[in-house]
């Protein structure tokens, strides 16, 4: 009953998010270029999409693998390592040489660095097994507080239209999707993601905990790292498409749990997937076209999920 109840919920959602896109994509059509138009807004829906639901089932996969609903995988450092990487080169090449850079090589680049980061930090400290999933915690945040304090001070030394620059690639932006990043990024995310609903039967079991699921067969330490692996892919195609997103996974999990009937990953992850991009669809048209304020939708989102992340600490005191 709950698993026919969690997919009317998903097609619900997959009806709205329809809805939504073909909101976005004909409203305000007028006379002129259509066709250009058309191709501009179906760009931006198809980043819109991808960012969401990467952000949304690589947060379900980290708290999963957690046990604690109060993580997000920025946690580990990805949207620190992003801000010191754009630090550095605008700081290295300087603001000419920064903004004539190639926007493939340096999505690629920014990518590869995200997830040799996260390789290097699972292999390590998993590499004994999955025990010492607490302490890869501890790390992460480490190396965040590092990678923010070595950015803060290569910051304090460029010059204000320097610094300027670096303020503006360092907070998410929905608005602002390169087309040419979409085809490499949306490939990537869109494997990730299935294989995340592949190996949803065996979530299931991880979920349980590591006793529970060694006595069922599950090669417990195997599916940490493959579920940390999908998790490094997913947030570093989204940050190095949008930006850094803190908050935003944590509030798309939540609302995913409340809505879904039943804790199964083959209906969590698409319920999360498709709140995570409906939420972007349909907050960017919003505030593009009712309020004419594109740039607003990162902070009302990472408002939005820092309240609902105090939500959280305050429900788990008071219990």
């Amino acid at each position: 009953m709950g698993e026919r109840t969690g997919l009317a919920v998903v097609g619900a959602l997959a009806a709205l998010l329809v809805l939504s896109s073909l909101v976005w994509m004909f409203q305000g059509i007028g006379g002129g270029n259509r066709g250009f138009i058309l191709t501009l807004r179906a760009t931006k829906l198809a980043g819109l999409v991808t960012v969401g639901a990467a952000v949304a089932v690589a947060t379900v996969l980290f708290q999963t693998v957690a046990a604690n609903r109060v993580l997000t995988p920025s946690i580990m450092g990805f949207d620190a390592l992003y801000v010191l990487l754009q630090t550095l080169l605008v700081a290295g090449l300087g603001t000419t040489g920064f903004v004539s850079l190639n926007p493939s090589v340096k999505f690629l680049a920014e990518t590869a660095a995200m997830i040799v980061l996260a390789g290097l930090l699972f292999g390590t400290l998993l590499g004994r097994g999955a025990r010492d999933i607490p302490r890869m915690i501890l790390t992460g945040v480490i190396l965040g507080v590092l990678f923010r304090s070595i950015a803060g001070f290569v910051a304090r030394v460029l010059d204000p239209n320097a610094y300027a620059v670096v303020q503006s690639v360092s907070f998410a932006s929905f608005g602002s999707l390169d087309a040419a990043l979409l085809v490499p990024g949306g490939a990537v995310a869109l494997a990730a993601i299935a294989a995340a609903l592949l190996m949803a039967p065996r979530l299931d079991v991880l979920a349980l905990g590591r006793t529970a699921a060694v006595s069922l067969g599950l090669r417990f330490d195997l599916m940490v790292v493959a579920a940390l692996g999908l998790v490094a892919v997913l947030v570093s195609v989204s940050t190095a498409l949008v930006g850094p997103v803190a908050f935003f996974g944590l509030l798309v999990a939540g609302l995913a749990h409340g809505l879904s009937p039943t804790d199964r990953h083959a209906v969590l992850l698409p319920t999360a997937g498709l709140i995570g991009a409906l939420i972007l669809v349909a907050g960017q048209t919003l505030f593009e076209r009712a309020i004419s304020q594109p740039a607003t939708l990162s902070v009302v989102v990472e408002f939005a999920g820092g309240l609902f992340f105090l939500y959280l600490l305050l429900k788990g005191r008071i219990r």
